[in-house]
């Protein structure tokens, strides 16, 4: 798990997986999600294998997560916001909607 070293910013709750979490206001839904878990972001659709943020600039999209119930959201790309819900996206995504 990786840790902040110091920060003056507001802290901001959000939730992850339904876990509520203190985020950092200014930092990405990527950076977030890695200081409180080391868990994967995701998992592919095919194999299933474990995945996480790489680049952190919005290159490789290993960082794709669910936020506010928008799916395939790059998590690097994306500002924390107070009482945001992300969810890890595992295996292959539901294209068909909501029924």
């Amino acid at each position: 798990m990786l840790k902040r070293r110091h920060s003056d910013s507001e802290v901001v709750a959000i939730t992850v997986d339904g876990v509520a979490v203190e985020a950092r206001a200014g930092e990405s839904v990527a950076a977030a999600v890695l200081v409180s878990s080391s868990e994967a972001t995701r998992t592919t659709p095919v194999s299933e294998s474990p995945r996480a943020p790489y680049c952190m600039m919005g290159v490789c999209f290993e960082c794709l997560m669910e936020i506010d119930g928008v799916a395939n959201r790059q998590a690097c790309m994306v500002q924390v916001a107070p009482g945001m819900r992300i969810q890890r996206q595992l295996g292959a995504r539901d294209l068909r909607g909501a029924e």
